[in-house]
């Protein structure tokens, strides 16, 4: 358990303190303008000055990046679901979404921002196109690697296609339902701070813009920060999520029980 815990925790804590360290002498020795590059220290220093700055407009960053995740989930599901069940319709957009997602998310900002304006719904907006594609491939590939033998079992034995998606088909791609939320959660906040830098008066994608006009290096670090601390706070709220689903996930053997 000991060994575990070190593994786990203690060397990457050990890593962190040893790059903060080596930064820190390298700025002192160096003599590196706090313009160029501020010390760990100076940084530190800018999260107890401006705190209040940053958890507001780290909240805002939050929200966009929940609510434009959890719509394109409730989207994305629905339509891998019916990816995954049509060949039509596999063949009709499957060639769309890859297409979709080829097209740089800081091209369609701009005219994402001249739709919907600068609230927050072309945040939202931007947020969902990144996040949207990973749900839906992994959750239409989660479908297809349902065994085919419980689908047939549940038809012969006149299960309704809603009874043997609940049962059969959504607990098999559950897993890859997940893998797919945890990398579109951290896109998301790629998502949100294009939606702050091409048109916001707030959020840590705007608060970074400002700081980094006012040659303000520790505020923009401190910024940085708080983007990669909130990415890591919502891969870990999915990472909590299937840690609570684990126990209800059935077995290939346990599904063809549950019809």
């Amino acid at each position: 358990m000991k060994s575990l815990n070190l593994r786990v925790i203690g060397y990457p804590a050990f890593g962190i303190v040893l790059l903060l360290v080596v930064w820190q002498m390298y700025v002192v020795m160096f003599h590196v303008p706090i313009a160029v590059l501020p010390t760990p220290l100076q940084i530190a220093q800018s999260f107890v000055d401006d705190r209040a700055t940053l958890l507001s407009q780290g909240w805002v960053t939050l929200l966009e990046c929940v609510y434009g995740f959890a719509l394109a989930f409730i989207v994305g599901v629905p339509i891998a679901f019916a990816i995954a069940n049509s060949p039509i319709l596999n063949r009709m957009f499957y060639p769309l979404l890859i297409a979709m997602q080829s097209v740089p998310k800081v091209a369609l900002a701009p005219i994402v921002l001249v739709w919907l304006g600068t609230g927050i719904e072309s945040k939202l907006a931007l947020v969902w196109l990144v996040a949207f594609f990973p749900i839906v491939v992994d959750t239409a590939t989660g479908l297809r690697t349902t065994p085919v033998n419980l689908i047939e079992l549940a038809t012969s034995l006149r299960a309704t296609r809603m009874q043997i998606f609940l049962k059969i088909q959504m607990p098999a791609a559950l897993p890859h339902v997940i893998s797919g939320a945890k990398i579109a959660v951290t896109l998301a906040v790629i998502g949100a701070v294009i939606g702050e830098f091409v048109g916001s008066t707030e959020g840590l994608g705007n608060l970074l813009l400002v700081a980094n006009s006012q040659l303000n290096t520790p505020l923009a670090f401190a910024a940085l920060i708080s983007l990669a601390l909130l990415g890591l706070l919502l891969y870990l709220a999915i990472a909590a999520i299937e840690f609570a689903l684990r126990p209800w996930l059935p077995h290939t053997a346990e599904m063809a029980g549950a019809i």
